[in-house]
């Protein structure tokens, strides 16, 4: 009986994206999910155009919830998860998006969200990192869990057709690459750690916290969620068939793979550009961007699911 009252006084808070409910009786049936659970009836807090995710966990926070579930795509997340890292209280999955690339990363169900969202309140809690960027030199810090690029990947993501994304999930991103290839490279000075290397002729710099990117591609196949390490990847392709130099060091084996597709990993890391290039946290394209500094903050943001981190 105590275990039961116990249970009953747990309640989670959903961040929700609106536009990503699967089905009119979503709400309803996760409700019913808290119940069959032991857990009291959730605070629900929808996102707006306005909000996209701040102010709603803030507001979970200040409810004194046990868990703030991230319910829609990958931009709901890393908004939720901007204000959750470095406090006491946990956040939950619910994958609603195209991408949902820290859930894939985490091994949770992104093909049923109310099994994720079971999991959440069956699950247990873990640590993981979180890497803080800043950009432009500016004074606010932007957080992002899974990757961040200047250049190329940027532009992708800038250009990627929504109602193709609706249809095809994330190959509209693949059809965005194809339209994106031919394009100018940059000069590119990259600090970490302290030790400075000059790159000509770079496409692409990426910073990765996860190992997996879109379509399961394993880009940073050293990074873990908890090793305390950023990890990037330059891409520079030369030359007529520079792309299939670039292929072939993305799917290579270790670091320094070829000079197409070079590794790196630090704790900091400093990307200075000789010109304005696309920029993107999380697949959110955010304008352009000549300097981006990046920390890894290790272990700063509890999550709570079942198993735990791959």
């Amino acid at each position: 009986m105590a275990e039961q009252q116990h249970q009953q006084d747990k309640r989670a808070a959903v961040v929700i994206n609106p536009m990503k409910v699967p089905d009119e009786n979503f709400k309803e049936n996760f409700i019913q999910l808290c119940t069959d659970a032991g857990w009291a009836e959730p605070l629900w807090l929808e996102t707006t155009e306005e909000d996209t995710g701040a102010g709603q966990t803030r507001q979970a926070l200040e409810a004194g919830v046990d868990v703030v579930i991230a319910a829609g795509g990958d931009g709901t997340v890393r908004c939720v998860a901007e204000i959750m890292a470095g406090t006491d209280t946990a956040m939950g999955l619910v994958p609603l998006g195209t991408g949902n690339l820290l859930a894939r990363n985490l091994g949770i169900d992104v093909t049923d969200p109310l099994n994720a969202g079971k999991d959440v309140l069956a699950g247990s809690e873990t640590k993981i990192d979180v890497i803080n960027a800043v950009v432009d030199h500016g004074k606010h810090e932007q957080l992002f869990l899974v990757a961040a690029g200047v250049g190329y990947d940027a532009a992708i993501m800038g250009d990627t057709i929504d109602g193709l994304k609706d249809r095809v999930g994330w190959l509209a991103y693949v059809e965005s690459g194809l339209r994106k290839l031919p394009g100018k490279s940059v000069t590119v000075k990259v600090t970490v750690d302290g030790k400075q290397t000059i790159h000509h002729r770079v496409r692409s710099v990426m910073v990765g916290n996860c190992e997996k990117l879109m379509g399961g591609v394993e880009i940073f196949p050293d990074a873990l969620v908890t090793d305390g390490a950023l990890d990037l990847l330059i891409l520079a392709p030369k030359g007529r068939f520079g792309w299939l130099g670039v292929i072939a060091g993305v799917f290579g084996k270790g670091r320094n793979r070829n000079k197409f597709a070079q590794s790196l990993a630090g704790k900091t890391a400093e990307i200075e550009l000789d010109r304005p290039q696309e920029f993107q946290l999380d697949g959110d394209h955010l304008g352009t961007a000549t300097h981006l500094q990046v920390t890894v903050a290790p272990l700063a943001l509890t999550i709570r699911m079942t198993g735990s981190p791959k």
